[in-house]
């Protein structure tokens, strides 16, 4: 399942991640970690404190990798519409959900600060940057001035995490493509001489 130059830190904190989105917290047992890794009785406790240490390692690593994919197009070529339009059309598993988005319902990842800590700073992270293209636009007269850049974030938040939940819950991803689309055409209306699509 793991390439074999993997260290067993290392697979063990790709099986957590993997169970974290599947099964959740409680869900997620050391025996289940250790089998999917493929590791000993004795390498959780070798590399990790514990559980919730191993929790927090595969937490931050799908936080960094979800970052780092939103700044691929965050931070990409094009308009700050095109941008934004990039980060909502990227290419995602949305019957599978957001491996972060997913932890916000998680009641033992929400309770512990320091487990819900990266989750909390991803989403304001995507959130300030999307808010900060959105006010770029503004700037260079490609949204309307009234457009409030905060809001604008924070509904594009709420379509992709709502289109996953809607997705999820009908067992198609069409559900999330016509929030999407309708969040753009909202978008695209809101661009000085050009109409909604």
């Amino acid at each position: 399942m793991y390439s074999a130059g993997m260290s067993t830190s290392d697979r063990l904190i790709e099986s957590t991640r993997e169970l974290l989105w599947e099964r959740g917290y409680v869900g997620t047992s050391p025996k289940a970690i250790l089998e999917r890794a493929g590791a000993g009785q004795g390498s959780m406790y070798h590399h990790f404190k514990g559980k919730p240490d191993l929790a927090l390692a595969a937490i931050r690593r799908t936080a960094e990798e979800l970052r780092a994919a939103a700044e691929d197009v965050l931070g990409g070529p094009g308009t700050p519409y095109e941008r934004i339009e990039a980060y909502l059309r990227r290419e995602r598993d949305v019957l599978r959900g957001c491996p972060v988005g997913r932890l916000t319902m998680d009641p033992d990842v929400v309770a512990s600060d320091e487990l819900r800590a990266p989750v909390d700073e991803t989403i304001d992270w995507i959130r300030e940057r999307i808010a900060g293209i959105v006010e770029e636009g503004k700037e260079q007269g490609q949204f309307a001035a009234s457009l409030d850049g905060e809001e604008i974030a924070a509904t594009v938040l709420a379509t992709v995490q709502g289109g996953y939940v809607l997705a999820r819950a009908s067992g198609s991803p069409a559900a999330f493509d016509t929030g999407v689309r309708g969040l753009l055409s909202l978008l695209a209306g809101s661009q000085p001489g050009r109409a909604p699509s």
